[in-house]
């Protein structure tokens, strides 16, 4: 099984101290993309890749291979254990999943994907957008009761959704524009405010010290409130690089700086999720010597 060992000095992202770190092509990636990390408990993340069948053959709908959330456990060893697709009510029919993300208290799942002939809206909108919808868990059914994110304009993408620590700021990436919280590029970061029983505040542009004229994708929150990023923006290593940005007490972010090499590479980097002693971490990359299309890696204090 192939993979490849990087040890660097990592000072630039925030640790306590200068560490030595290792970063690991995961043991789980295939030929098969591997994105879409987020944390979702101390030991638990999910990610997304194919669907597949029992006898590891792709699944497919109108001939395209199905999305679909995975879970698995954070291990000490940098591998991810016990992975297994997440259970998702059939009857919603959501054919199609590219980032996902779960409340603190477990309770709601959110997850980015298409409109269908089930759910789309009323007049002229792009079946190609995506959107956000928030379900909830019931024994016997999986994640069911699905709905949009009120704030979801058919006319524009939204996609990513990732929650703070406390469960009560939904961030996420879309295209909308007008009015004062346009976006600047092809994709900014907006945050929300999560008010219970499906209500949000209004979409809040994080702003210039965060957003580009290019693309920004991708967003996690740390428990220490630092918000790490992907950006194709100038300046980069190439492709899609990854960024940190702590958050004041005031709520603004500062301005976002460029994670070093080798988390960076000339490929795309994106994707990064860190634990709660920002001492381990996962992110994903389309690099070169990888297993197959976007693989996972592992990062860790040596």
């Amino acid at each position: 099984m192939k993979c490849f060992l990087y040890v660097f000095l990592l000072g630039l992202i925030g640790f306590a101290q200068t560490e030595n770190v290792t970063v690991t092509n995961v043991k789980i990636n295939t030929e098969h993309p591997h994105f879409g990390l987020m944390r979702i408990a101390d030991n638990k993340i999910i990610f997304i890749s194919h669907l597949l069948d029992k006898k590891g053959r792709l699944k497919r709908f109108q001939g395209a291979p199905l999305l679909t959330i995975y879970q698995g456990d954070w291990s000490n060893n940098g591998n991810i254990e016990n992975v297994k697709a997440i259970e998702i009510d059939p009857k919603q029919k959501i054919s199609n999943i590219t980032s996902a993300t779960i409340s603190p208290d477990g309770k709601l799942l959110y997850l980015t994907t298409r409109y269908t002939y089930k759910n789309k809206p009323k007049g002229d909108f792009n079946m190609d957008n995506f959107h956000i919808e928030v379900g909830e868990f019931k024994a016997g059914l999986g994640w069911t009761d699905f709905k949009v994110l009120p704030f979801c304009k058919p006319r524009y993408s939204y996609a990513h959704p990732a929650l703070s620590k406390d469960g009560k700021t939904l961030y996420f990436t879309t295209n909308q524009r007008g009015g004062k919280e346009t976006t600047k590029g092809g994709s900014d970061i907006f945050k929300v405010d999560v008010l219970g029983n499906n209500t949000y505040s209004n979409p809040k542009n994080l702003g210039s010290k965060i957003n580009s004229y290019s693309r920004e994708m991708f967003p996690f929150i740390s428990d220490d409130s630092t918000l790490y990023f992907a950006s194709n923006k100038a300046g980069g290593f190439g492709g899609f690089d990854i960024y940190r940005s702590k958050m004041g007490d005031d709520g603004t972010f500062e301005k976002a700086v460029k994670l070093p090499k080798p988390i960076n590479s000339k490929k795309d980097d994106f994707s990064l999720i860190i634990d709660a002693n920002n001492s381990t971490g996962y992110f994903s990359s389309k690099r070169e010597k990888g297993k197959g299309d976007d693989d996972i890696y592992y990062f860790a204090e040596n």
